[in-house]
């Protein structure tokens, strides 16, 4: 049996966390849409739909926590797990992920294994959902 292909939204201000990202999930049987920050990512989640959306913290315009809000706002995607992905691992960061929707937080740099575990128990959990 093969694992179930997500549609996957990484959004992150650096190139190479997006491109390792991209590899990453690619490699996993994903099907990968890139953003490189909030606002650009508020127009791709409409027209692309995802499954899943890995979210960075700190991102010029509209910052991760914003972007996340903001999607858990719309009854459309309120059902999209948000996880965020930021390189501080505090309490705080975790607390206030949670606080506006986020399911889950990824310290970077993630693991290929950690980004695939991420969208499988996520995805899985979308599956037996609907």
């Amino acid at each position: 049996m093969t694992a179930p292909t997500f549609k996957v939204l990484v959004i992150d201000d650096s190139n190479t966390i997006r491109r390792s990202a991209e590899i990453f999930l690619k490699q996993g049987g994903h099907e990968v849409l890139l953003a490189e920050d909030g606002f650009d990512a508020l127009a791709k989640v409409n027209d692309y739909q995802p499954h899943i959306i890995f979210c960075d913290i700190l991102m010029p315009r509209l910052d991760g926590y914003q972007t996340c809000a903001i999607i858990k706002r719309n009854a459309k995607f309120s059902s999209v797990p948000v996880v965020m992905l930021s390189s501080k691992d505090g309490v705080f960061d975790k607390a206030r992920g949670r606080m506006v929707g986020a399911q889950d937080y990824l310290t970077k740099p993630f693991t290929k294994d950690q980004l695939l575990q991420a969208v499988q128990q996520f995805g899985n959990a979308l599956q037996g959902a609907s």
